[in-house]
């Protein structure tokens, strides 16, 4: 049985309909990569299954529970969430940062436990950033924030983990840093991620199961080499591509040369221009 599944999710802003009885099941133990246009309901549907959007029917099913009707602070003990951009208070240090991952795990306000200081030191660790602990986040580069902000919420101690796009406007450098973190997380601790992901090469070589929306509708699911074709991105992106196998992975690569709503003249028009 998967942990993670939607049954009939239906997801809008007042009278507009973002997604429609959409049915998913997230594979334990693997990476996950939800992929589309712009404005196809990638993120809302993040974000829904982490319950920071109420849908307007159905069900995100956490375990076989309906995840609406849990506690908050036993969401927060199954799964955590790094939404795009996340701002930290000015001054704040990364290890004060990374301590509020172990919220839901206090009573009251009392101090942190034995347990609370080995999870946070842990992140620390494991997200490489031990020895920037006591810097402020607005010291760090985009990577290194990215890291604070994962190991934040690998201090919560989930087994589930979402992330809505964690490198945008990160340099290619910066971008695998945080890619091969992930990869590291899933494939030494077990982590089950889902990601909201622009480049489908990404997708392709991190994730093992990708899922395409269009409108709102999970229009392919499967491996990257089930999903990643070039019908998928002719009907999805609505662009022409090349797929192509990585020399070093095998994974599919993705090469656009043009729109399909463009003529054969059009696009020597672009090339030549």
């Amino acid at each position: 049985m998967n942990r993670l599944v939607t049954e009939h999710l239906s997801i809008g802003y007042g009278d507009r309909l973002i997604v429609d009885d959409l049915n998913l099941r997230i594979p334990d133990g693997k990476i996950t990569a939800l992929v589309g246009a712009n404005g196809s309901g990638k993120s809302t549907i993040l974000k829904t299954m982490a319950r920071l959007l109420r849908p307007q029917s159905g069900n995100v099913l956490l375990d076989g529970k309906a995840i609406a009707r849990m506690h908050t602070k036993e969401v927060a003990k199954e799964l955590a969430m790094l939404p795009q951009n996340p701002v930290a208070p000015e001054g704040l240090t990364v290890s004060e940062l990374v301590s509020y991952g172990r919220f839901p795990h206090q009573r009251g306000f009392g101090s942190f436990t034995k347990e609370d200081k080995r999870m946070i030191n842990w992140a620390l660790q494991v997200t490489g950033m031990m020895e920037l602990a006591d810097r402020s986040i607005e010291q760090m580069s985009g990577g290194q924030r990215q890291r604070a902000w994962i190991a934040m919420a690998l201090a919560q101690g989930t087994d589930i983990l979402f992330l809505d796009e964690p490198t945008t406007f990160l340099d290619m450098a910066h971008q695998l840093e945080v890619l091969k973190l992930l990869e590291r997380l899933n494939q030494v601790e077990g982590r089950t991620i889902v990601i909201v992901v622009h480049d489908l090469n990404h997708a392709a070589q991190y994730a093992q199961h990708v899922v395409a929306i269009k409108q709102g509708v999970a229009t392919y699911q499967g491996t990257p080499n089930e999903v990643i074709t070039a019908d998928m991105l002719r009907d999805v992106f609505g662009i022409e591509a090349d797929i192509i196998r990585d020399p070093r992975t095998d994974a599919p690569l993705c090469i656009p040369f043009g729109l399909v709503s463009e003529t054969e003249e059009q696009q020597r028009e672009l090339i030549f221009s």
